[in-house]
C-alpha cells in the first residue's frame, strides 16, 4: 500500500509540473506575440515624434498594431537604444550622421526609408542678411561631425567663409575668414537657447521648430532642397526585414504622412519620397 501511494503522488506532481509547464508556454507565447505587435520608436519631438503620434500611430493601429513614441532631446540615446534593444526603431537622423555613428562607434545600424527632408538654416535676432556679420561676429554651429560640416558648407555657400574640400569638416577646417568669425560648437539642442547670444546660429529645422522658428520664413539662409541629409529610420540590421519593421517603414512612407508633411509644415520640412 506504502508503494502504491509513493506512486500516486508522484504521478500527481508529474501531471502538476505538465501543467504547469503547458501554462507558462502559453503565457510565454502570449507575451512574446504582444511583444511582436508593439513597435517602440526613439524620435525627437518635432517633427518625428508628431508625424509619428499624429498619422502613423492610427494607420498602425488599423493593421494591429501598437506604436509607442519614446521622445529624446539628444542625438547620441536613441542609437544607444537600438543597440541596446530598448528600442526596435529610431527616427530623428541622417545617413552622413549614421555612417559617422557606426564608425565612431563600431555599431552596424542600419536604416529601411528615407522619410524627410529638414532644411538646415541660418538664424540671427540682429542680422537680415548672412553677409552682414560683422568682423568678429559669433556663429553657433552644431558640434557633432556631420552636421558641423552641414553647417559650415552652408556658411561656405553664403560666401561668410570658405572651407576644405572634404566631407567632414570642424572650424579647424576653415581655409579663409575674411571677417574673423569666432566659431562656437555647440550640442544641436542648445542652439536655439543660443541664439541671443550670438551673431548667427545655424539650426537644424526639428529644433528650430521645437523654438517656435520656421525655417522658411524665420531663416535668414537656408539649405537648398538637393540636400542629401534626409532623415531615416534606422533598425538593428538583423530586424531590418521583420513584419513590423516593414509595416513601420510602409506608414512612415505612406501618402497619409506625404499629405501631412506639406499642409503641416508648409515647406519647412520636405517628404523625401
Amino acid at each position: 500500500m506504502k508503494a502504491k501511494k509513493l506512486l500516486t503522488l508522484a504521478a500527481v506532481a508529474v501531471l502538476s509540473l505538465g501543467l504547469v509547464a503547458c501554462g507558462s508556454n502559453k503565457d510565454t507565447g502570449s507575451q512574446s506575440s504582444s511583444s511582436d505587435k508593439t513597435i517602440v520608436v526613439g524620435a525627437t519631438p518635432n517633427p518625428q515624434a508628431q508625424i509619428l503620434n499624429e498619422v502613423v500611430k492610427p494607420l498602425l493601429e488599423k493593421e494591429g498594431y501598437k506604436l509607442d513614441v519614446k521622445v529624446f532631446n539628444d542625438y547620441v540615446l536613441p542609437n544607444k537604444g537600438l543597440t541596446e534593444k530598448s528600442l526596435d526603431a529610431n527616427y530623428y537622423q541622417h545617413i552622413p550622421y549614421l555612417d559617422e555613428y557606426n564608425a565612431k562607434n563600431k555599431t552596424d545600424i542600419a536604416y529601411t526609408v528615407k522619410v524627410h527632408l529638414e532644411p538646415m538654416g541660418v538664424y540671427s535676432e540682429s542680422l537680415k542678411k548672412v553677409s552682414d556679420a560683422k568682423e568678429g561676429a559669433r556663429v553657433a554651429v552644431p558640434n557633432d561631425a556631420t552636421n558641423e560640416s552641414r553647417a559650415l558648407k552652408l556658411l561656405a555657400r553664403q560666401g561668410l567663409i570658405k572651407v576644405a574640400d572634404k566631407d567632414l569638416l570642424t572650424k579647424n577646417d576653415i581655409t579663409e575668414n575674411p571677417k574673423k568669425i569666432e566659431v562656437k560648437e555647440l550640442s544641436a539642442e542648445q542652439l536655439p537657447t543660443a541664439l541671443k547670444d550670438v551673431d548667427l546660429a545655424v539650426i537644424n529645422s526639428n529644433y528650430a521648430l521645437q523654438a517656435k522658428l520656421n525655417p522658411t520664413k524665420d531663416a535668414i539662409a537656408i539649405e537648398s532642397t538637393d540636400s542629401p541629409y534626409a532623415n531615416i529610420l534606422a533598425v538593428n540590421k538583423e530586424n531590418k526585414d521583420s513584419e513590423k519593421i516593414k509595416a513601420l517603414s510602409k506608414a512612415l512612407t505612406s501618402p497619409e504622412v506625404k499629405k501631412y508633411i506639406e499642409e503641416k509644415f508648409n515647406g519647412a520640412i520636405i517628404a523625401s519620397f
